[in-house]
């Protein structure tokens, strides 16, 4: 791909990348996305950086209602470690202008690391690089609530076991006039009834009244995740089916892409629906910086097969030239296009689980 005269322009709305083979406009306001290559029917394999990172500001975590997780894949607990507001800043001068939105991996209430906050407005602040902040969450205060509704432009809130406690989140953010607010939940055997279940309520629980979508998760087996089943591809349909029947709005993590897409082929706007998935964008478009400021592919790549150990951001010369363009990272991006060539409906699937 030739990136020669790569020039990234910000402005009050829009951040905007104009390249030989590779251009971008985002909407800072909605988040609205295009993305195009040498022509706009051109569909680039990657981009010169990342457009969005997820970075780990905490591993301490208290869970939700009193409980842990039972599925978390990074096995958190109260006894993590923070990210300090130095180091983010370091992390964060060495991506370059293309990154639009950092995703926070923060604990389930958005207390644990004293600095979250300040490093959002860092974000929204920069002169070097305007960034929106999004993040994931589970139980809420009103005092966060605030806050996020402030700073953030999207907030996922999980569902787990007490479904009134994600509710009660929700409806804390969309009462402070936020309308990127998504429900995430894992996608496994042993989740389809709390899926389901959170599909009806959508339609008829008041506080999911403004709530934007439901996201579903592809499990991964990893951490406390081990002991749980992938959902059957007719299970997996069955969801997508029921939610297009009720015109219930729903969306997927890149990692469900296959599943998605091969639970839709008989639909006859299939070629729409198809453009607008974007399959795993690991080292592609998207990276994954954990707490200690080291580089993965994603998150769940993390301590996996060739990335038992990363590489350091911190202290790393070039973004792009140590990093990004590092033979570890090539070599993860040209397995992960690979993986194309191997099914029948030439989508991009996890070179490291079976999704």
């Amino acid at each position: 791909m030739d990136f020669s005269g790569l020039i990234v322009a910000d402005n009050d709305a829009l951040k905007i990348c104009r390249s030989s083979d590779y251009n971008f406009v985002f909407d800072k306001k909605n988040g609205h996305f295009m993305r195009w290559g040498k022509t706009k029917a051109d569909d680039p394999d990657f981009a010169l950086s990342p457009e969005i990172l997820d970075m780990e500001v905490t591993t301490s975590c208290r869970g939700t209602g009193g409980k842990l997780c039972k599925f978390c894949y990074k096995s958190n607990t109260p006894n993590g470690k923070n990210m300090s507001f130095d180091t983010f800043k370091k992390v964060f001068h060495k991506f370059p202008k293309t990154l639009t939105q950092i995703a926070f991996g923060a604990d389930s209430q958005a207390t644990s690391n004293p600095d979250l906050f300040k490093m959002m407005e860092y974000c929204r602040n920069n002169e070097h690089n305007y960034v929106v902040p999004n993040i994931t969450v589970a139980e809420i205060s009103d005092d966060t609530a605030d806050k996020l509704s402030v700073l953030c432009g999207a907030v996922a809130v999980s569902r787990y076991e007490n479904k009134n406690i994600c509710y009660d989140s929700v409806k804390k953010l969309t009462d402070r006039g936020m309308s990127q607010i998504n429900i995430h939940i894992m996608v496994s055997e042993e989740s389809y009834e709390q899926i389901m279940e959170t599909l009806k309520d959508r339609m008829h629980d008041e506080r999911l009244q403004k709530l934007n979508a439901i996201v579903l998760l592809s499990l991964k087996r990893k951490g406390r995740g081990e002991s749980f089943t992938p959902l059957s591809q007719d299970k997996f349909k069955s969801i997508v089916d029921f939610s297009f029947d009720n015109s219930i709005r729903i969306g997927f993590d890149s990692c469900s892409a296959f599943k998605f897409l091969s639970s839709i082929r008989d639909m006859e706007n299939y070629a729409q629906l198809e453009m607008i998935t974007e399959p795993c964008e690991s080292t592609l478009f998207s990276s994954y910086v954990n707490v200690d400021a080291i580089f993965f592919p994603c998150s769940f790549s993390e301590g996996c097969k060739e990335w038992v150990e990363g590489l350091d951001v911190a202290n790393c010369g070039d973004f792009v030239k140590d990093i990004w363009m590092h033979p570890r990272t090539i070599d993860f991006r040209q397995k992960l296009l690979e993986t194309a060539k191997c099914n029948e409906i030439s989508c991009r699937e996890c070179p490291y689980f079976e999704i």
